[in-house]
């Protein structure tokens, strides 16, 4: 694959849609601890950094691109972090609205969920231990 240093290096890159793209660059910023990484335009785009190897990008409202609407989710941003806890503080300490508090699941991830300023949801996601789709009673399809 050819290398574009204009573009992130992820491969999958999701485009999320604000009303305001400047407001949810600072938001995510400051609440997430993202980085932008490259801005095209004042209010058009901009490319956000996400830990090591995550990417995304916010877009701008136009034609048929609309932020989420209210009582419809259409997608959840799953992140894979260090620490759920202290990512969930960091987010609830500056008015997030929390969806679901950390809580630990069976198949070895706690998991946080919370709604930003445009109505997205992400879901805050810790390994703490490694368990086989066989030991839940499910069928594994050899990811690893």
């Amino acid at each position: 694959m050819i290398s574009n240093r204009s573009v992130p290096t992820a491969t999958v890159i999701p485009v999320l849609v604000y009303p305001d793209v400047r407001a949810a660059v600072a938001w995510l910023t400051d609440v997430f601890g993202f980085v932008e990484r490259v801005r095209v335009g004042e209010a058009h785009r901009s490319q956000m950094q996400i830990g090591v190897d995550g990417a995304m990008i916010v877009a701008d409202v136009r034609g048929e691109q609309q932020p989420p609407q209210a009582h419809a989710t259409t997608h959840i941003i799953k992140v894979r972090v260090e620490n759920v806890d202290a990512q969930f503080e960091r987010a609830r300490s500056r008015g997030v609205r929390v969806l679901q508090e950390p809580t630990e699941y069976e198949y070895g991830e706690r998991e946080c969920t919370v709604e930003d300023l445009a109505g997205h949801r992400w879901q805050f996601t810790q390994t703490l231990r490694d368990v086989t789709p066989e030991k839940l009673g499910l069928e594994g399809t050899g990811w690893r």
